[in-house]
């Protein structure tokens, strides 16, 4: 049976960071630090929110706050998948659980194409990056392993999953979506009737 207390204690201590932190510059440090502690072991996250899809890549809620300020999700990316270029429109940190991603900036360049900006980051087990309008918003990310399931947990300043984003064509044109879940159920956080026993 899958542990789920550490996703459980994450919860709690975003729960209490966003009410306590609202800006986000201060916000970002304190959320950074524990979806560190969170992604710092691969024992919590139920198996049914941790399956690939043959053709691409999943997006599970775990949880999200009853007044929507934030949300967290499992991404599991399947060998060679990847998103299309898009942006976010909130403030997010991606904690990498298992596997490897790689995440590369884009931008506009002087036409209103959409291209490449510096270097991608490769995210291995352990490590938090952050995104957001204010940080860099707009990014392709893949899965950078060739032969295995990659798995990242995503925490968002809203129900990312109803927000209204945009995806980029290569000549800058946008495209509005809203992503949704790929889950119908949510973990129960709350049972504790399993503990010490």
């Amino acid at each position: 049976m899958t542990d789920i207390r550490p996703l459980r204690d994450f919860v709690r201590a975003a729960t209490d960071a966003v009410a306590r932190t609202p800006a986000e510059a201060d916000l970002l440090p304190v959320l950074r630090g524990h979806l560190a502690a969170l992604v710092a072991t691969d024992t919590w996250l139920p198996d049914d929110l941790a399956q690939p899809h043959p053709q691409f890549y999943r997006q599970y809620l775990l949880h999200c706050d009853p007044l929507e300020r934030f949300s967290v999700v499992s991404f599991v990316w399947g060998p060679g998948q990847q998103t299309p270029v898009h942006d976010h429109t909130v403030w997010g940190l991606i904690g990498m659980l298992r596997g490897q991603e790689r995440s590369q900036p884009f931008g506009p360049d002087a036409s209103g194409a959409m291209v490449a900006q510096g270097e991608a980051t490769l995210l291995r087990p352990g490590q938090v990056e952050a995104v957001s309008p204010t940080l860099g918003d707009i990014h392709q990310v893949s899965n950078a392993l060739d032969g295995q399931v990659s798995i990242s947990i995503h925490v968002y300043g809203a129900n990312i999953g109803a927000v209204h984003r945009w995806v980029y064509a290569a000549d800058g044109t946008r495209k509005p979506f809203v992503s949704g879940y790929s889950n119908t159920t949510l973990p129960n956080l709350w049972d504790r009737s399993k503990e010490g026993a």
